[in-house]
């Protein structure tokens, strides 16, 4: 999963690289407020992914066959239905996006270009996302992973031929996404048929009466909920952080949305540990192990933490040269520069708070995660409001920071109770 998770940075520092040395500021801007867009549509939706790894791996730590074909029926049927919401109401999702996001007049014209192109790709996504986390839940992480590096690769190939060799610009970008995105998901459905074979011996078959099924589909939609609200709350301190970037203009509004491609790097790379907690802690509560989740907890921080280390490390040595290599603009690369000291710091203090997300979401107590990300968020936002008119754009940066320790302090200081409230121990 840690494999995984670093190819959707990837990604992002490719198209970084390929749009930010066209000479122009504008294209690297346009993607950074386009891909934001589209972090609030889909991690919004991410509990697609997250909700059923929890509950398959219940599931299968319950040894329970008809709740694990089930779970994803139900997950591929929502994620469906939330594709073609986003499509359909597409007109309104544009003109909310901008109305709240200001930039130039040419990023925000480049970006529209972007949004309407990549949109339509939006139910491939979702019922990919519900395939993820299907397999994970399974702890067929190898499976995962070679359904994430389809879609990378080929979005990495795809996104060079049309902006470098057709030079398509931007649209090139949103394109060579919804093509990965379809293949991806034809791909997904064939492997999901292929492994329940593997596993039980027959094909997959979905019954009705148990999708239907009252309890189930509530207590899904508990988790869901939940995990929807702490995913638009995190999404929301991105949000404020890049839309108060572009106030200062599209120099900065670039350099930050380089920077934020290596914490998105660092973020994907802890959470391949978080997303092995989610399956295994998710596996201990559904069996009623207590020794495996504090097994599973101990094992896979410490190799988080030593990995948060090391990636802080690099960011030091290396986070000069990467910001070169990723744009020719020599305004955007000042800036940057400037400002990447506070990336040297986040892997070491955020690790925290996506090692306790992952068991959170494996072992279902999502309503606490809802609660102490508001919590969270509000103390950002105090933060943000209050550092920014003295500090400027560093001031956005301590805020970001202050938000992952809140984060990590808060659920830490929850844990305990919870676990001993899974288990009836004292």
């Amino acid at each position: 999963m840690m494999v995984s998770g670093a190819s959707t940075p990837l990604l992002g520092l490719v198209d970084t690289a390929v749009i930010g040395n066209l000479g122009e500021a504008a294209p690297l801007g346009a993607v950074a407020l386009g891909t934001l867009i589209f972090n609030f549509l889909y991690w919004s939706l991410a509990f697609l992914r997250m909700g059923t790894t929890g509950l398959t791996a219940q599931a299968l730590g319950a040894a329970a066959e008809n709740s694990i074909q089930n779970t994803l029926g139900r997950a591929l049927l929502i994620g469906f239905g939330f594709g073609l919401a986003v499509i359909v109401l597409q007109i309104p999702i544009i003109w909310v996006a901008f109305t709240l996001l200001s930039a130039s007049a040419e990023v925000e014209m480049l970006a529209a270009q972007y949004v309407t192109i990549r949109i339509w790709g939006a139910p491939a996504t979702l019922v990919t996302f519900a395939i993820l986390g299907w397999f994970i839940g399974l702890q067929r992480t190898r499976w995962a992973l070679g359904l994430q590096l389809w879609l990378n690769t080929l979005n990495i190939i795809l996104d060079v031929i049309f902006v470098l060799v057709l030079d398509w610009g931007v649209a090139g970008i949103a394109a060579g996404t919804v093509i990965a995105e379809l293949s991806t998901v034809i791909i997904g459905l064939v492997l999901c048929v292929r492994l329940h074979i593997q596993r039980t011996g027959r094909g997959l078959h979905f019954d009705r009466n148990r999708l239907k099924d009252l309890g189930a589909l509530k207590r899904l939609l508990q988790v869901n909920t939940d995990i929807f609200i702490r995913t638009l709350g995190l999404l929301l301190v991105f949000g404020w952080f890049t839309s108060k970037s572009a106030a200062y203009g599209d120099d900065v509004l670039a350099a930050n949305y380089i920077l934020l491609q290596f914490i998105t790097f660092s973020a994907f790379f802890l959470d391949g540990f978080a997303i092995a907690a989610e399956s295994l802690t998710g596996n201990a509560i559904g069996s009623r192990d207590a020794p495996l989740l504090s097994q599973t907890v101990r094992r896979t921080t410490h190799m988080a933490g030593f990995t948060a280390v090391g990636l802080s490390v690099g960011f030091l040595l290396f986070g000069g040269l990467a910001i070169e290599f990723l744009t020719n603009v020599e305004e955007v690369r000042r800036a940057a520069k400037t400002y990447l000291p506070w990336v040297w710091l986040i892997p070491v203090i955020s690790v925290w708070c996506f090692q306790f997300d992952g068991i959170y979401i494996g072992a279902t107590w999502t309503r606490d995660m809802r609660n102490l990300m508001l919590v969270s968020l509000a103390i950002y936002l105090a933060a943000l409001y209050s550092l920014t008119p003295l500090f400027g754009a560093h001031g956005l940066w301590a805020a970001m920071a202050i938000h992952y320790v809140a984060r990590g302090a808060t659920l830490g200081f929850r844990y305990p109770t919870l676990a001993r409230r899974a288990f009836d121990f004292k």
